[in-house]
Order: structure tokens, then C-alpha cells, then sequence
């Protein structure tokens, strides 16, 4: 089982790996499901990024939706203020060091409700409701019980899934986060972004270059 993010922070302090292991291809996930917009989401398109998936039963979604907007600001300030259909495009704050050369990983923050209880048949219905509360910003479905089963979930409370930028589960975090834990929460996701950087340059450095003719 992943690892309990209160735990997560440990593994930025103890010589967290600046290359990426082979293992870490046979370790990455792909969590993938549909918003209410029917458009299919996976979280492999998001590649080179860092994926915080917010995630709730009924009784927990206003925390998790709260908890995901406090998240989305801090990392994309101007959002704040944006219209809505602006709100989830606006651009992520910059790292320290990070070149300018250099693509600066995003922190794709993702609200997702969990609704396995509801009967196949309702929903259409579902997604209609959704669309009315959430008429721009995309929410994801989770019919299929996936949160739950493949990371835990309190389900009262706001739950909190981090992917890396190469796709690999980092940790789990369940319950209510204080201002401490939120500060603590922020900069292990900019630790895994400024961490990326390594990666990039490898990945660049390999790319084959055409003969010139």
C-alpha cells in the first residue's frame, strides 16, 4: 500500500533519488476515468507534472472541494479573481533555479467525486447534477470505486493522491490538513517538481539528433 503522506515527508529529507530508476516505469499508475463532461481523463496525459488528486465520498466532498481550491491557488496565485472558464489554465508559480529554457512542471490538481453507490442507471443523472454545480471546471467520476480500492479513502474526509511528473504514486494523505500539514503538503509537491529537473536534461541529452543533409 502507498505510503500515508504524514510519513511522505520523511522520504524528501532522507536522500530522495534525483534520476529515476528503471524500476520506477514498472511502479507508475494511471488512473483514469470520465468527468461529467463524459470527456476521459487519465492521468498519463499529465505527464510531466505533478497530479494531486483530491478525492470524497458525499459526506467529505465539500472539504475535498475546499481543499483542492486551497490547493489550486497556492500554486496558480491568479486564479484567484479569474473568470471561471480561466480559473483552472492559469499559470503555475515559478521554482527557484528552475532554467528558462526548461518547461516548468505544472501541479495539475484534480477533484474527483466517489460515487460508487450510484446505480448504473442514474448516471446521466449523476452527470447532469454535476454539471450544474460545476458548470467549467471538470470533476471526475469515479463510478467504479477505483479511489477507494487502489489507495484507501476515509470517506467523511478529504483524501489526497500524489503523482510525480514520471507518473509514479508518491503518497496518500486522509484526513482534515491543518495550516502545518498544508505547508508540509506544498513543498513535497514543489520538492517533486524541482526534482523532475534531472530527468528532463536526461531525457533531452538522449534525444536522437537528425544528420544534416
Amino acid at each position: 500500500m502507498f505510503a500515508h503522506y504524514r510519513h511522505l515527508a520523511l522520504l524528501f529529507v532522507v536522500g530522495f533519488s534525483t534520476t529515476v530508476p528503471v524500476a520506477a516505469a514498472e511502479r507508475s499508475v494511471n488512473i483514469g476515468m470520465e468527468d461529467q463532461f463524459r470527456n476521459r481523463c487519465e492521468t498519463n496525459q499529465m505527464r510531466g507534472d505533478v497530479v494531486v488528486l483530491v478525492y470524497a465520498g458525499r459526506r467529505g466532498a465539500e472539504a475535498a472541494l475546499e481543499l483542492g481550491r486551497k490547493l489550486h491557488t497556492h500554486f496558480h496565485p491568479t486564479a484567484t479573481g479569474a473568470a471561471a472558464e480561466e480559473w483552472s489554465t492559469q499559470p503555475v508559480i515559478g521554482l527557484n533555479g528552475w532554467p528558462a529554457d526548461v518547461r516548468l512542471p505544472d501541479v495539475r490538481v484534480i477533484p474527483v467525486a466517489c460515487v460508487p453507490e450510484v446505480p448504473r442507471a442514474l448516471h446521466a443523472l449523476a452527470r447532469n447534477r454535476l454539471r450544474k454545480e460545476s458548470p467549467v471546471v471538470s470533476v471526475w467520476l469515479d463510478f467504479e470505486d477505483v479511489m477507494r480500492q487502489g489507495f484507501g479513502m476515509v470517506p467523511d474526509e478529504p483524501n489526497v493522491v500524489i503523482i510525480d511528473p514520471q507518473g509514479v504514486s508518491q503518497g496518500v494523505l486522509s484526513g482534515r490538513v491543518d495550516d502545518l500539514e498544508f505547508r508540509q503538503l506544498v513543498a513535497a509537491i514543489d520538492g517533486l517538481r524541482s526534482r523532475s529537473l534531472p530527468t528532463i536534461r536526461t531525457a533531452s541529452a538522449q534525444m536522437p539528433v537528425a544528420p544534416v543533409r
